[in-house]
């Protein structure tokens, strides 16, 4: 999954790469097996991750993945949650931020919804 506004994502296994500037995990829970050198995450960012109650509704029944969607951005909605969002914006204005997922297939998971509202200047 590649963006054209600065973001790109990748799985957090993937070795590093030099193009991948800023590295963000965007994960609630470390990944497992994966020592903090090799994953060289510059930000771990928790709050802009989908509550442990909502990942765990997903993953209870993974075809909820619409209704996943809408509650999600509800989260990121939040007020508190803008400075955060707008962090990341501002780095991605100035170099490439690489998403960093752990999540077996990035294109199905919380990672599209949450590029959605870092492209969009504000959830929907």
């Amino acid at each position: 999954m590649t963006s054209t506004s600065g973001f790109r994502v990748r799985r957090v296994y993937d070795p590093p790469e030099s193009g991948d500037g800023v590295r963000v995990l965007v994960d609630r829970l470390w990944p497992r097996g994966l020592s903090k050198e090799a994953a060289a995450v510059d930000e771990w960012p928790k709050s802009l991750t989908p509550s442990g109650e909502l990942r765990k509704w997903l993953h209870a029944e993974p075809d909820r993945y619409d209704e996943f969607s809408r509650r999600y951005r509800a989260e990121l909605a939040a007020p508190e949650l803008r400075g955060d969002l707008a962090h990341l914006r501002r780095l991605a204005s100035a170099r490439t931020v690489t998403l960093l997922t752990a999540v077996k297939d990035p294109d199905h998971s919380h990672v599209p919804v949450l590029l959605e509202s870092l492209e969009d200047g504000s959830p929907r």
